[in-house]
């Protein structure tokens, strides 16, 4: 194991891509194990050969089409008529952009890069601080792997065999509880800044930009109440939002046009590459955890030390703050996560609470450098240096960890949607 992770640690500071690390160091410690290497690609096959899978590539599609098709921008432009008055209107649109784009990506580097590539330059010419603007965005696009559909959460619910539609229904109040945080944080500073707000809008302006918007607004309530009323798959969900983007980007708000499908597809097809051959690595690292008993070893020193709930809680936290300076979400959930299960059930952990802590840790680890997504996506919207983006994100940083404490001693927050008041 040992051997293991100083191979793939040394991959990484070489800058070898995190799929083809993971893949390679294991790959080295079984053949020294001399294992059997013709189940090695039988086994990342079968990684892959999942129907709950499928809907990874549907939403990613979904949301870029959303990007780049108008949606988006009629979402803002009728936020912004019922809450650009506001103190601060400007970041309240920004966050409450985020909450609904993430309702339907599923992504949180794709809700910074749609919200921002509008917001930033907005925000900017209305004399916001740079810092802050820039930090907003990225901090607002983390909502982007909390607020179902979320990708993450779906790579969780297959990996520990749990429902994906329960764990989406156990990150809505923590979501809308972190959108709420978020709002009341933007609204005080811009009091303490002195940033007004828009001048009001009038009714007939904001029902004209509302009923534009409308179609919009509609997809994140097809894609969820789809799921939850039982008429579809989570996947299956991920094709209609698809189909649906597709209709009204084209026939009704006439933005996409027919050479924009190709940039859409490639998009979308190297986001989804990427997370599947992580997801194929991953399998490897699982089957040799399983093959040397990684996870039964690991419960038992557990069990041994005499370690509590709490103390466990606060350890496995600290993991995933550092494991996010340095892999992305799907790569932590799959080399962490099947180390973790059986020691989650000694403690009588509950799973899809430990999932929304899971993911509001890799909420973190989208902002902590050196390897944070969401840090090189605003960089790249605002072409500006990354340390001016990691100066803005640390009060949210701050934020986002004070609610995270708030969701471990509380589990109610994520277990109330799906179980009631009888979990």
């Amino acid at each position: 194991m040992l051997t293991l992770l100083i191979s793939f640690f040394v991959l990484l500071f070489l800058r070898v891509p995190v799929a083809i690390g993971l893949a390679l160091s294991t790959i080295f410690v079984l053949f020294m194990s001399d294992f059997n290497m013709n189940m090695m690609p039988q086994r990342m096959f079968t990684a892959l050969d999942s129907f709950p899978m499928m809907a990874i590539p549907g939403f990613v599609l979904a949301g870029v089409i959303m990007a780049r098709g108008g949606i988006s921008k009629y979402l803002i432009e009728a936020l912004r008529s019922w809450v650009g008055h506001l103190p601060g209107g400007l970041s309240v649109v920004t966050i409450l952009a985020c909450a609904i784009f993430a309702a339907i990506s599923g992504s949180s580097p794709a809700t910074a890069a749609a919200i921002g590539s509008i917001m930033i330059p907005a925000m900017l010419a209305a004399g916001y601080d740079k810092k802050y603007s820039l930090g907003l965005v990225a901090a607002g696009g983390t909502l982007g792997i909390l607020i179902p559909p979320s990708v993450p959460l779906i790579i969780y619910g297959i990996t520990a065999e749990e429902s994906i539609g329960k764990l989406f229904l156990a990150g809505v109040i923590p979501g809308l509880g972190l959108t709420a945080l978020l709002i009341i944080a933007a609204i005080v500073y811009a009091k303490r800044n002195g940033f007004k707000g828009d001048a009001p809008a009038s009714w007939g302006e904001r029902g004209r930009r509302s009923l534009k918007a409308i179609w919009g607004a509609f997809l994140p309530v097809l894609i969820l109440g789809s799921i939850y009323s039982g008429a579809v798959t989570p996947t299956e969900s991920a094709v209609i939002a698809v189909v649906y983007g597709l209709i009204v980007s084209a026939f009704v708000y006439r933005e996409l046009k027919w050479q924009d499908l190709r940039p859409i597809f490639v998009e979308s097809i190297n986001v989804t590459a990427m997370i599947f051959l992580i997801i194929g690595a991953a399998s490897l690292f699982g089957l040799y955890l399983t093959n040397e008993q990684v996870p039964q070893e690991v419960g038992a020193w557990i069990s041994e030390s005499g370690m509590n709930k709490w103390i466990f809680m606060i350890i496995v936290n600290i993991l995933f703050f550092i494991l996010g300076m340095f892999l992305e979400a799907v790569s932590i959930i799959l080399i962490v996560l099947p180390i973790l299960l059986p020691i989650l059930a000694h403690f009588d952990i509950n799973l899809y609470h430990f999932a929304i802590i899971m993911v509001i840790n890799l909420e973190l680890g989208m902002i902590t450098p050196p390897v944070g997504l969401n840090l090189f996506v605003v960089s790249g919207i605002a072409k500006e240096k990354l340390g001016v983006v990691v100066k803005g994100v640390i009060p949210f940083i701050v934020l986002m960890i004070l609610f995270l404490a708030a969701v471990v001693l509380f589990p109610q927050m994520s277990l109330w949607l799906p179980f009631g008041s009888g979990e």
